[in-house]
């Protein structure tokens, strides 16, 4: 058979054997490759990624609630991730990554239905699965990031109603929006790992809860949170899972991870030192609460701009949001009465907003020659940010009042009663203390 075959060969043409090879090697260079060191790499970003929300999220929120609320405060972003993650690969997923309709949503199929384990997504080569599971643990720690708005007044089965709904409602379009093909994104919106998708989203939507909720029996009086400690090692968790949640976003082991890693770093470390210096000139006390405070402001506010920034802007960012969210936090709310529990608003929300138009400011082409800010010579760029953050702010904030009105409606009312507020929700909700001390 062989011999026939070579037989054959000697009769064709040398230009159709030629022809041939030539469509072979246009086949095999037109279908992506899997890039095993990007998978590799972003499998480890996305178990980083993970971490944040069941265990750093966790633990830097119920640190901050009073011993009474620990454990339900946990509930909220353990179970906030849990639902998340199923309606992602259920429809969340295609209505923000699949094919574009009209720039407004996405849609493939329902249960990711059409992926099979051997697509390469085109950025990175690394699995199309691989970037929807990355892309799920982004939206487990934006819903997570709302409750910290709302902790010890809130039922907890309103939550789990609200979580699902929010995340198609809410999430998915605007991360369609800003990164999924959407008009935002043709519009030029620089959003490296969630500025707009992720913190301004969810610190909006927690204020707008906290208002349609009210303030707790006790607010103005002195709260004590249960465990500092518990905050800080929160923190550190949050600072550690980051590297995955900007570094990652890159979808390759390249030099842009690589600077995206070092300005994440910066931008914390100098955020906690501007937090904890301003807040010594106003209390003269250095609080670990306030420099824990000050490292998840400067990692919220270095988020849009990770990839695209050198590390001198990383250092402005990062000095800019300390103060910004301190004074949300200390100032803002007090003055405007707000009961933003855990202040989602001040530090995600207004460090959010800091560091998406920041990165309009900072871009530096020769990081990323995607991204061109004001100081490089595209002042347009900036107001393409503007563009990001005024578009989120509102769509969020008219969605989630929706979302969450119907929600509340679903389960009698989203406000606990009194006297179970008053005796504390982890009992409540949970039948368990946060601490036995027996």
């Amino acid at each position: 058979m062989r011999s026939k075959l070579l037989s054959l060969a000697t009769l064709l043409p040398v230009s159709t054997l030629w022809a041939a090879e030539e469509v072979v090697a246009e086949v095999a260079e037109a279908a992506p490759t899997l890039d095993v060191g990007n998978t590799a790499w972003v499998l480890t970003a996305t178990a980083l990624v993970m971490l944040m929300t069941p265990a750093g999220l966790a633990l830097f929120y119920g640190g901050m609630s009073r011993s009474k609320n620990l454990l339900n405060t946990v509930a909220m972003s353990v179970m906030g991730y849990i639902l998340a993650s199923i309606i992602w690969v259920v429809c969340g997923y295609t209505l923000a990554f699949g094919t574009d309709i009209g720039g407004i949503i996405g849609f493939d199929s329902l249960f990711m239905s059409g992926i099979k384990v051997t697509d390469i997504w085109a950025t990175g080569n690394i699995p199309v699965l691989l970037f929807a599971a990355f892309q799920m643990t982004f939206a487990g720690i934006t819903v997570a990031l709302i409750s910290g708005a709302l902790i010890e007044r809130l039922k907890f089965s309103t939550w789990m109603i609200f979580v699902p709904i929010w995340v198609i409602v809410v999430y998915a379009p605007i991360a369609h929006w800003v990164w999924g093909g959407g008009f935002l994104s043709k519009d030029g919106v620089l959003d490296f790992a969630g500025g707009t998708v992720v913190h301004i989203n969810a610190g909006v939507a927690g204020l707008v809860m906290a208002l349609m909720l009210g303030k707790r029996n006790d607010f103005g009086k002195a709260m004590f949170p249960s465990s500092v400690t518990l905050t800080v090692l929160g923190a550190s968790m949050l600072w550690f899972g980051w590297f995955g949640f900007n570094a990652g976003s890159e979808l390759g082991a390249d030099g842009i991870a690589a600077s995206a890693f070092l300005v994440t770093n910066t931008a914390a470390a100098v955020a906690a030192v501007s937090w904890m210096l301003v807040e010594y000139v106003t209390y003269k006390k250095f609080t670990l609460l306030g420099i824990a405070s000050g490292i998840v402001a400067g990692l919220v506010a270095i988020t849009p701009a990770a990839g695209f920034v050198d590390t001198a802007g990383a250092l402005v960012i990062g000095l800019v949001a300390g103060v910004v969210a301190f004074y949300g936090v200390n100032g803002l709310k007090k003055a405007l009465k707000y009961d933003d529990s855990l202040d989602a608003f001040g530090i995600h929300g207004l460090a959010g907003i800091w560091g998406a138009i920041a990165t309009g400011i900072f871009a530096n082409p020769e990081v990323n020659e995607l991204g061109k800010g004001l100081l490089y010579g595209n002042p347009d760029q900036l107001l393409i940010q503007v563009e990001g953050v005024v578009v989120t702010a509102i769509y969020t904030a008219i969605a989630t009042a929706i979302v969450f009105k119907i929600a509340s409606i679903l389960t009698g009312g989203a406000r606990v009663e009194s006297d179970e507020e008053s005796q504390g929700l982890d009992e409540v909700a949970h039948g368990e203390k946060a601490f036995n001390l027996r």
